[in-house]
């Protein structure tokens, strides 16, 4: 009988979790949004309203991370978030009520800010305290491994189940990986030393930096929830692409899974902030790319690049809020998420009033384009200004 080592299995529990809080109970929605555009009363206003409720119940997720500080507490709500994720991707099937839709978007909201925040806060306390490198980019690649199982699940099963049952098979589903994220996950520790008996030390940012970080994630929301809630539907409306939205949300998956890895392993080659740097720039490109033409290779580089780079931007920033604060993570990985989430709650519902003014979702990715533009000037904001954190970082 294989014997797991406790590491593996830590690890593990944070890919299975997120492949259910974000793959499955966030991510979900993304490709299956065009079909219940065709089977249900759902439009683009609607379906955008529905994307921006979802990311309420991530702020309200986001602001209980950064507000307590018990991490029994935490270890809890991050259980409680495993079983709402499965609750809720099942009560979408079960009626086309756009109240019980609303209800189901935001605790899938919160389940994911439990998930992301508290799981990985969790996870990366454990790792510290037991003297291993702090490997996020392991645990973010269930992510992208969560975003391509929906995608296959969808692409291969949308012509057989219904957008209903296409929802409670994905419950299902939810309910697998959901089991080897609870019990692989150790109760907390909250003593203040490490195994090896270190005191662990938080080292807290300035508030110069604390604030132009929050801003340059600020802008990262904005290039996220564009591409997050409509890449599917944008592929679905270049003619040259169209019937190939599955295909692109796989591809952006596939990217995503071993990208995080690789983001992290440039972290530490090149440097946090210049990580963070070039993923912005790939961010904007990727973001821009659908509308400077029809060619399909556009729409599909598009997806490889987001894919490639939000995960990325993701788990640096997250990595670093870990780096100043190893005996609470999460708190700060909360109040940087609040920034992040703010545009996430607006920018949906103004994508889709501009989508359905214009035919199409370019404005919106103009939109999303500029604000991630700002965001690579905040960072060398960062690089001139908050020299004394950056050194914290080494």
């Amino acid at each position: 009988m294989v014997t797991l080592s406790p590491r593996f299995k830590v690890l593990s529990s944070g890919v299975f979790c997120l492949m259910l809080t974000l793959g499955i109970a966030r991510f979900a929605y993304t490709p299956l949004l065009p079909i219940m555009f065709e089977q249900t009363h759902l439009n683009a206003v609607s379906g955008g309203w529905l994307a921006t409720i979802n990311y309420l119940g991530y702020m309200s997720g986001a602001l209980t991370t950064a507000l307590i500080g018990s991490l029994i507490i935490k270890d809890r709500l991050y259980r409680l978030g495993l079983v709402l994720s499965i609750a809720t991707t099942l009560m979408m099937g079960f009626s086309e009520s756009i109240w019980l839709w609303s209800v189901s978007r935001y605790i899938a909201g919160f389940a994911t800010a439990a998930g992301l925040l508290m799981g990985s806060g969790l996870l990366l306390n454990w790792l510290i305290r037991h003297g291993y490198r702090s490997e996020m980019g392991i645990h973010f690649s269930g992510v992208g491994l969560g975003i391509a199982l929906v995608a296959l699940l969808i692409g291969g099963l949308k012509d057989v189940l219904s957008w209903s049952q296409l929802w409670w098979m994905l419950g299902l589903v939810a309910v697998l990986l959901a089991i080897p994220a609870w019990r692989w996950l150790p109760k907390p520790d909250i003593s203040g030393v490490t195994q090896a008996g270190e005191i662990l030390n938080d080292q807290p940012p300035s508030k110069r930096f604390l604030w132009l970080m929050m801003f340059v994630y600020f802008c990262g929301g904005f290039g996220f929830v564009i591409s997050a809630t409509y890449i599917v539907a944008i592929v679905e409306g270049q003619t040259t692409t169209q019937g190939s939205g599955e295909l692109a949300f796989l591809m952006l998956g596939l990217v995503a899974a071993p990208a995080s890895i690789l983001w992290d392993i440039l972290s530490r080659k090149a440097g946090i902030l210049n990580a963070l740097m070039l993923a912005y720039l790939l961010h904007a490109l990727g973001i821009i790319l659908p509308t400077l033409g029809s060619a399909s290779y556009f729409g599909f580089l598009s997806a490889i690049l987001y894919g490639f780079t939000f995960i990325g931007i993701v788990s640096i920033v997250l990595t670093l809020a870990g780096r100043f604060y190893p005996t609470k993570p999460a708190k700060l990985m909360g109040l940087l998420t609040m920034s992040y989430g703010i545009p996430q709650i607006i920018a949906p519902t103004i994508a889709g009033y501009l989508a359905q003014q214009s035919g199409n979702y370019y404005d919106a990715l103009y939109m999303a384009w500029g604000f991630v533009v700002l965001g690579i000037f905040a960072i060398l904001a960062i690089k001139k200004w908050a020299e004394d954190d950056i050194k914290k970082l080494a």
